[in-house]
């Protein structure tokens, strides 16, 4: 069942917090502390959160979508996912996303935000709708802290569906509001919590809310959401349904500076644009927009999502949410290919996370392969292996929490081998894009040929000469420098 049916205020308060109950099915409820007027969950009610039916956090699959995350060679795995099925009590709607933490302490963040923000958006949600059926315009009922909030949104978010507002739903409006409100709580929630160091750490988030043929997303970072679709020729194609929010966009960068923060790249990696402190060469974020990170919150940095909407038709089919550690390797078209081409909907996450897996020891056999995360939620009926769930593929997808961290990643499976046919580079907002077209070859390798660091770069990839690839041979690329690297 979904969350936050009803709310009723609880009989403890007093002048510097107060508690409220929060129901979440026809049985169970959990408790809510307000200090502030921020909601934290009670430590205890963690576990009763994340048994909820229809909520799903770890490896898994369901009749109409899979997750599927798997730690890197970099530490603890700082990528998080959920799924959540009949979201709000609803039985048409399904909520979903992806967090890439960064930082000493991004694994906490990107969990906290993962069980902490859907509660905030479920409350906001169901506030909203009500306010909205009282009064004419939802505006006229905001505090000042809401308006504020909006109005930062309106100053550095432009919307990219300003010019729709007519064709827009009725749900679109109270719910991108909500959006907002949750993702300023949640940050607000980050900067007061007393066990999470967030000064220097963060988290991405790009989530998104199903309801009937209505979807919208919010985005925070430089995680990204994929849309699989048939064009007129019936042909699968790959449509961008975000914004990689980096540093070197326009509109990012010139808030930032503003803000008296700077924006350059290292010499080592010219094509990753970081986030730097005025007098300071430190921390380096390698996104514009993100949870936590509080040390550059006055100089630019800001948690406020890119909220955009669209209306699925019979010709879409699914939508892939993944972090950066999937598509710093694999293209958006990539990407659809491999869902296209998986045995079964089971299957399909679990393809894309070990599709890049192997994608960053051919390309860099010398770095640290990135943690990797993916959610598939399938909107069509075009899969050809959609009624294929067998027990024996449903048990492999679903693994208990200590063996997430422990997958073989050697693994005998095909590889994926990119080979960009184009290049795509986002340089202004737009509410969708066509991916890249890219060429995708599926070949297999023996165990025994596997790509090591002995072996040359061009004995692992077969490049041709108009081809460019990052510079991360023999470092690992991270979202967050606390100090400058010399090599």
């Amino acid at each position: 069942m979904g969350l936050c049916t009803s709310r009723e205020v609880a009989t403890s308060s007093s002048s510097s917090s107060s508690s409220v109950s929060v129901r979440i099915d026809d049985t169970t409820t959990t408790t809510l502390v307000v200090r502030g007027g921020i909601e934290e969950e009670e430590d205890d009610d963690d576990d009763v959160v994340h048994r909820i039916s229809g909520r799903y956090f770890l490896n898994a699959s369901t009749d109409t979508a899979c997750l599927f995350t798997q730690q890197g060679r970099k530490g603890p795995n700082q990528d998080a996912m959920l799924l959540w099925e009949n979201f709000n009590s609803r039985s048409d709607t399904t909520f979903c996303g992806v967090f890439d933490g960064h930082g000493p302490y991004g694994h906490m963040v990107a969990k906290r935000v993962r069980d902490s923000l859907p509660l905030k958006l479920c409350t906001q949600w169901k506030a909203n709708s009500i306010s909205r059926e009282r009064k004419s315009s939802v505006t006229g009922s905001m505090d000042s802290e809401e308006a504020t909030s909006l109005n930062m949104d309106d100053e550095w978010c432009e919307s990219s569906d300003a010019d729709e507002n007519k064709q827009l739903p009725e749900m679109y409006l109270p719910l991108k509001q909500s959006f907002l409100k949750a993702f300023k709580l949640m940050d607000k929630e980050l900067k007061l919590h007393p066990l999470i160091d967030c000064l220097c750490s963060g988290s991405t988030a790009v989530t998104l809310l199903k309801q009937g043929p209505d979807i919208v997303i919010g985005n925070v970072g430089d995680s990204r959401a994929i849309l699989g679709t048939r064009d007129k020729d019936n042909t699968l194609i790959s449509v961008q349904l975000t914004v990689d929010l980096k540093p070197n966009l326009p509109r990012e960068a010139a808030r930032i500076r503003q803000c008296k923060g700077r924006v350059f790249a290292l010499h080592d990696e010219p094509e990753v644009p970081r986030v730097w402190l005025p007098n300071n060469d430190s921390p380096g974020l390698a996104m514009a927009r993100a949870f936590g990170d509080f040390c550059l919150k006055d100089f630019g940095l800001i948690s406020v999502p890119d909220v955009s909407y669209r209306r699925l038709t019979e010709r879409d089919e699914f939508i892939v949410l993944a972090t950066d550690g999937v598509l710093d390797v694999l293209s958006n078209k990539q990407v659809v290919d491999i869902v296209a081409s998986s045995p079964s909907r089971t299957t399909a996450a679990r393809a894309i996370v070990e599709s890049a897996v192997r994608a960053w020891r051919l390309k860099f056999p010398t770095s640290k392969c990135d943690d990797c995360a993916a959610v598939c939620l399938f909107v069509g009926d075009g899969h050809p292996s959609k009624s294929s769930q067998t027990e024996e593929g449903a048990a492999s997808m679903i693994s208990d929490a200590k063996t997430i961290g422990s997958t073989n990643i050697d693994k005998q499976v095909p590889y994926v081998e990119c080979r960009l046919a184009n290049s795509h580079h986002v340089e202004e907002h737009s509410n969708t894009f066509q991916g890249c077209s890219d060429e995708i070859v599926v070949v297999s390798y023996p165990k025994e040929e596997r790509c090591n660091s002995a072996r040359s770069l061009a004995e692992c990839i077969s490049t041709r000469d108009d081809e460019e690839w990052s510079a991360l041979e023999g470092v690992t690329r991270v979202n967050s420098l606390l100090k400058l690297p010399r090599f």
